[in-house]
């Protein structure tokens, strides 16, 4: 019997950032259990291969290089991609879809490619890794700050406060974008269900004026089975992420000061001068490990007391917290965005007030004045929580039903596997 297609879309078909990462191991979980599916995404040197990567669009990368007219020719297409429609097209045209799955499509690939889908008729499902469905600049921050002032149509706010990247003319660009998108209902128009990880983001959308029929939140998840837990407790607190304005590193630091606690950082990111130099003016004790992954990653997690994420900006749901549980740390999180939906109060870990020195503060004493067998507990309870609500087969399940409500054929393999974990 021939297998079910999708086609799945992202902009990068490699490990980029957490969406990137959500989008392969998505397509991973459904190839593994008797799903065709097909990836379509810009090409790019650090791709994974693919039999499907002669399909993919020209690259686009905003960061790079570019002489005037292709800088021009590049920001039309990241407005409204002709092209990816067209190979998009063809592609689909070629594997004949029972439905596509969109992740992040912006600016690359653009929500061009939206309303060719619905044209053809295809069921589609659009995963939101961020708030750009109503922020223009993605984040709902200006300048290191969370911002809203673009609430109840007011994108021209994008432009007048310089949020992407403090420059003018790439802020008036993405304003232009987003009431273009707007007025044409790329995704209002064209999108069945938007799949949402945090119930914090559902709830800003509507907020923001959309309707709440056209959510469901299915929460990320980690691999549990290959993450291999360390319960006993160590003597610091470990940061993993960018080192970046908005993620309270500053707030972190003065607390970790005034709690006299260590604090080791593991990333990279443009605030690492800046924080380097207040943990020194503070006499903190601050760890730079630098940009870490795979085992030597996951050691240093396990090594540590607890993982702490102080963000200040609205996250949507961090696969870190969800990644410490499974390796038996607590989490110590800021009582802000998709964060606090994660953390059971005083069970698997602590929220704070979010830019709180003395809020972190008194949570990292608790921390170490709690008793290392505590803390062990905590690691164990955060463990059992991913293992019962955040799998890749709780996320299968969970997706597969959502495919199946908009008549989407499960195959014999697929329906073997949800059975099983029944």
């Amino acid at each position: 019997m021939e297998a079910t297609t999708i086609v799945s879309i992202n902009n990068y078909h490699y490990r980029r950032g957490g969406a990137d990462v959500v989008f392969l191991e998505h397509n991973r979980l459904f190839e593994e259990r008797g799903m065709r599916v097909v990836p379509f995404a810009m090409r790019h040197p650090r791709n994974l291969p693919s039999p499907w990567e002669s399909h993919f669009v020209e690259e686009v990368e905003l960061g790079n290089t570019y002489g005037p007219l292709e800088k021009l020719r590049n920001a039309a297409k990241a407005i409204y991609s002709f092209e990816a429609r067209r190979k998009l097209g063809a592609l689909i045209d070629e594997v004949a879809p029972a439905l596509c799955h969109a992740h992040n499509v912006y600016h690359h690939l653009s929500p061009s490619i939206l309303s060719l889908i619905a044209g053809r008729g295809i069921p589609l499902v659009m995963t939101l890794h961020d708030l750009k469905l109503a922020c223009p600049n993605y984040t709902m921050l200006s300048r290191g700050e969370v911002c809203e002032r673009c609430k109840g149509g007011k994108l021209y706010n994008a432009a007048v406060g310089r949020c992407m990247k403090g420059s003018l003319a790439l802020s008036a660009w993405v304003t232009v974008e987003s009431y273009l998108h707007a007025w044409l209902q790329s995704y209002a128009r064209n999108v069945d269900v938007f799949v949402v990880p945090s119930q914090f983001f559902i709830e800003k959308f509507v907020e923001w004026g959309f309707e709440r029929q056209r959510f469901v939140n299915i929460p990320n998840f980690v691999a549990v089975e290959q993450l291999e837990a360390e319960y006993a407790s160590g003597d610091r607190i470990v940061y993993v992420g960018r080192l970046s304005r908005e993620k309270g590193l500053v707030t972190l630091v003065r607390a970790a000061a005034s709690a006299k606690v260590g604090v080791t950082l593991i990333g990279t990111g443009p605030e690492a001068a800046n924080v380097a130099a207040l943990a020194e003016a503070e006499r903190a004790d601050v760890r730079f490990a630098g940009y870490l992954n795979g085992r030597e990653l996951h050691d240093a997690i396990r090594a540590a007391r607890a993982v702490v994420l102080p963000s200040e900006c609205y996250e949507n749901a961090p696969l870190a917290v969800l990644e410490a549980y499974a390796l038996g740390k607590p989490v110590i999180g800021s009582n802000l965005g998709g964060i606090p939906e994660l953390i059971q109060q005083g069970k698997t870990g602590y929220v704070f007030t979010p830019g709180d020195v003395e809020s972190l503060a008194t949570v990292l004493r608790q921390v170490f004045d709690t008793t290392d067998g505590a803390i062990a507990e905590m690691g164990r309870a955060s463990r059992v929580l991913v293992e019962r609500e955040y799998t890749e087969q709780h996320y299968f399940d969970r997706m597969l039903a959502l495919y199946r409500s908009l008549g989407v054929y499960a195959p014999l393999q697929l329906e073997q596997a949800l059975s099983q974990a029944v």
